[in-house]
């Protein structure tokens, strides 16, 4: 096995930099049972758990107001980062933090975010969830360049498959987001066209909060017992650097995994908003945990140790498109790549002292434990100014007998790659084309694990495999959770944006070796 290249061959700025210095070649051993990927095992002692307080993101203040937009400014950067005790840990940031900053919007009102690129490699932007015109998607053929950077840098293709068109541009790019959606938990993240996988595993990742009056008006908790968590595993090289088996280390022509890795790739280290397993202390009041799995290709499984007396210790109130029509409690909830879940937790269940664990149930070992809650107070009950009302939202169902047209798409592992319905994607041949404002019903069917998502609109789970959805598929959906030999069905109208957008797997290797195919709105 190759030694990992030095953290200082990261840091050259200039267009010629490697610039992916901090990826290292790697085997792994196994970690544990369970989820897609393969492990990749660190070679820098892993910190100890519990030790670190837990951070939350800075929310973004934006540079300046008028009567319907909000207007933010984020530089694209290299920075090093503070996650191991003996280490620093260079990335690829939004504005040197990762995750990047939050963005706090209104539903409704318009937000710009101009995004400057000075990092060695293309970028491109993609708010997760967002109801998007084509232009301000994020598109991996819309490229941004750093300054003096190589074009064809900006056009590699996906492994197996073929060069991407698009409009790149250089410097920067002003994406335009008119938010005319509900509340709900979303996220921007890189999604440049063949190393989408490498740039997010490197910092690429941050949340974009949506408010309405809806939610405003229910008395869930609200300031500091609403956190986001963004979940992401990791793993690190002897330095401390990021270590990530890239086929191209320096991250510009040839995308995708070393063969061992193109199942997906598990860190062996859980980062919770960039720190590794932080500890939080909360009063024994209600907090609301907006949890996200940023993690490239691993699930979870997340519980709390010990559960509270009587279960249900994780009230779901939303999903990746927000609010649920009425809460559901569950003792865990499984997490696939890219979804959302906004659970309400009681701490007044606990007794004053009691360290309660976030636990992933699909792994032993360090990959096993999230992160910690310390409980603090008193016996007493204190006063409680939240609670989660048995009806949350009016959430319509779509109706799948009155679907215009349906479609089937087979996520398959073939001897050439990972294949939507037989190809590795191919703009030019767009798998659907549907018209605004149809209701159609989509057939995901696979032969793997495959969390698929779908830009644009948000979806309604109908079946899996022909009988109800499952616990975890409630409300509206942009990722949808494919296992093994499953076939799921989702109702899903696309609305008002015509134009090319794509679905994918985001299991972030699948979709660097070709697991993306693009479809046309009219």
């Amino acid at each position: 096995m190759k030694a990992p290249l030095s953290r200082r061959g990261f840091l050259g700025a200039g267009a010629g930099a490697v610039g992916a210095g901090a990826l290292a070649l790697g085997g792994g051993r196994l970690l544990g049972p369970a989820g897609p990927g393969r492990p990749l095992a660190s070679e820098h002692p892993l910190p100890r758990p519990f030790q670190r307080p837990l951070t939350v993101p800075p929310v973004l203040a934006p540079v300046r107001t008028d009567a319907t937009t909000d207007h933010y400014e984020i530089t694209q950067r290299t920075a090093d980062l503070h996650i191991l005790d003996d280490a620093a840990t260079p990335a690829w940031t939004y504005g040197g933090t990762f995750p990047g900053p939050t963005l706090v919007s209104r539903s409704g009102r318009r937000t710009v975010v101009v995004h400057r690129n000075r990092l060695p490699r293309p970028v491109a932007v993609h708010l997760h969830g967002g109801h998007t015109p084509h232009d301000s998607d994020g598109h991996p053929g819309d490229a941004i360049l750093p300054p003096g950077g190589d074009p064809m840098d900006a056009m590699p293709g996906m492994a197996g498959g073929t060069a991407t068109p698009g409009r790149p541009v250089t410097g920067e790019r002003a994406y335009a987001y008119p938010l005319d959606q509900r509340a709900a938990t979303l996220w921007y993240h890189d999604h440049r066209m063949g190393f989408t996988g490498a740039s997010v595993w490197l910092g690429l990742a941050g949340f974009h909060l949506v408010h309405d009056d809806e939610e405003d008006a229910l008395p869930l908790p609200k300031g500091d017992r609403d956190l986001p968590l963004m979940i992401a595993d990791r793993s690190f090289a002897a330095d401390g650097a990021f270590r990530y088996p890239a086929l191209d280390r320096t991250l510009r022509r040839v995308p995708g995994v070393t063969a061992r890795y193109t199942d997906g790739v598990r860190g062996d280290v859980i980062l919770v908003n960039g720190t590794p397993w932080p500890v939080h202390p909360v009063p024994r009041l209600r907090h609301r945990l907006r949890l996200l799995n940023a993690s490239n290709a691993r699930a979870y499984r997340l519980a709390l140790d010990p559960p509270p007396p009587g279960g249900g210790g994780l009230v779901q109130i939303g999903g990746d498109g927000g609010l649920l029509a009425a809460p559901a409690a569950h003792d865990a909830i499984d997490v696939a790549p890219a979804e959302r879940f906004d659970v309400v937790v009681d701490f007044a269940r606990y007794r004053p002292g009691t360290r309660v664990r976030l636990v992933n149930r699909l792994a032993t070992g360090p990959a096993g434990q999230v992160m910690a809650f310390d409980v603090a107070g008193t016996a007493a009950r204190p006063a409680e100014d939240a609670t989660v009302p048995a009806r949350l939202s009016d959430v319509p169902r779509h109706d799948p007998a009155r679907a215009a047209v349906t479609r089937s798409f087979l996520f398959q592992n073939t001897p050439d790659g990972w294949h939507i319905n037989g190809r590795g994607y191919d703009p030019a041949r767009p798998l659907a084309r549907p018209r605004l404002g149809d209701l159609e019903v989509w057939r995901l069917v696979s032969d793997a694990h495959h969390p698929v998502h779908l830009h644009l609109d948000h979806f309604q789970v109908v079946s899996r495999n022909g009988r109800a959805p499952g616990p975890y598929d409630g409300g509206w959906k942009d990722t949808v959770d494919v296992r093994p030999a499953e076939a799921v069905e989702i109702a899903v109208r696309f609305t008002r944006y015509a134009g090319r957008f794509v679905f994918h797997c985001h299991n972030l290797e699948h979709e660097d070796m070709a697991m993306m195919a693009d479809f046309i709105t009219s």
